[in-house]
C-alpha cells in the first residue's frame, strides 16, 4: 500500500441498540464514498460478531483481524481486503472470539494512526450497545454517526448514546434516520423534524426501508451495486454530505 500525502479521517457509526442497520450503513456508506475516488477502510469492530463482511459482499476472505495488526502478527497491509468488485474499497475485520481478546484503547488509537496514512477514510462499525467493541470504535475517531430507526425506543436509546460521547466536539456528531417507511412515520404520528429534536443531533441523512438489503446479502453483493433509487441512492447521498457536499435529503415514498 501506498501512503497518502494527508492523514485520513476516522468516522465512527454507533447505536444504542441492535437492529438499526449499522453494518448496511457502514458499507453502502462506505462503498459510495469508494465510488467518488476516496480510498475508504470498512473496520469492523464487533468482536465475537462480525459480519461486515457479508453486508459488503466479500463473505470469508478475511483471514486475519484488527487484533493481529495491534499484536504484530501481521501487517495492515496484509490484514486488510480488497473489495473483488469496487475499487478503492477495504476490509479489516474484528476477531471471531471473545475469550482471550485484549486490546487497549491505546493500542486501537496506535492503529487508527497507521490507518490515517493509508487511507482517506476509514468507517468504524460499531457493535449495539456501549461495551469494548463501541469504545474501542470511538476512542480515536473524529466524528461519530448516530444510526437509529424512528421508533420511540431506538431514538431514546440514541439519546443515550449521545450522553456518552461527549469527547465529540458540536459538528462532529451527526444523526442517521434509517430504515424509514412512510406509512410507519404517519401512523406514529411522528415526522423527521422529530427525530431530529428526541436525539438532539444534526441530521446527515435519512434512509428508507428497502427490501433489496436481505436480498443482496443472500446473494453477497453489496447494495451500492443496485440501481434502485432507495437505500443506495440515500448511501450515495450521505456520501456526499460527509465530503462537503451540500445533497437535498431523499423523499421518502
Amino acid at each position: 500500500m501506498n501512503k497518502l500525502n494527508t492523514l485520513g479521517h476516522c468516522i465512527a457509526v454507533v447505536s444504542g441498540k441492535g437492529g438499526t442497520g449499522k453494518s448496511s450503513f457502514t458499507a453502502g456508506v462506505g462503498a459510495a464514498l469508494a465510488q467518488q475516488g476516496k480510498r475508504v477502510l470498512c473496520l469492523d469492530c464487533d468482536i465475537g460478531l462480525r459480519n461486515l463482511d457479508l453486508t459488503l459482499g466479500i463473505p470469508d476472505r478475511a483471514f486475519m483481524d484488527f487484533s493481529d495488526v495491534i499484536h504484530g502478527r501481521c501487517t495492515l497491509e496484509d490484514a486488510v481486503v480488497p473489495h473483488n468488485k469496487i475499487p478503492n474499497l477495504y476490509l479489516l475485520t474484528a476477531p471471531v472470539q471473545l475469550r482471550h481478546f485484549h486490546v487497549l484503547p491505546s493500542q486501537m488509537l496506535g492503529l487508527l494512526r497507521e490507518i490515517r496514512q493509508y487511507f482517506d477514510i476509514c468507517l468504524l462499525d460499531a457493535p449495539a450497545g456501549l461495551g469494548t467493541g463501541f469504545e474501542l470504535a470511538t476512542c480515536g475517531a473524529d466524528r461519530a454517526v448516530v444510526v437509529s430507526t424512528s421508533d420511540p425506543s431506538s431514538l431514546r436509546d440514541a439519546q443515550h448514546t449521545v450522553m456518552t460521547l461527549s469527547q465529540f466536539d458540536t459538528g462532529t456528531l451527526h444523526l442517521v434516520v434509517n430504515r424509514v417507511r412512510k406509512k410507519m412515520l404517519r401512523n406514529l404520528h411522528t415526522t423527521i423534524d422529530d427525530a431530529i429534536d428526541h436525539a438532539g443531533l444534526p441530521l446527515l441523512g435519512v434512509v428508507p426501508e428497502d427490501d433489496d438489503l436481505p436480498l443482496c446479502q443472500s446473494l453477497g453483493r453489496c447494495i451500492i451495486d443496485t440501481q434502485n433509487r432507495t437505500a443506495a441512492t440515500a448511501y450515495r447521498n450521505i456520501a456526499q454530505r460527509i465530503l462537503g457536499r451540500r445533497t437535498p435529503l431523499m423523499r421518502i415514498r
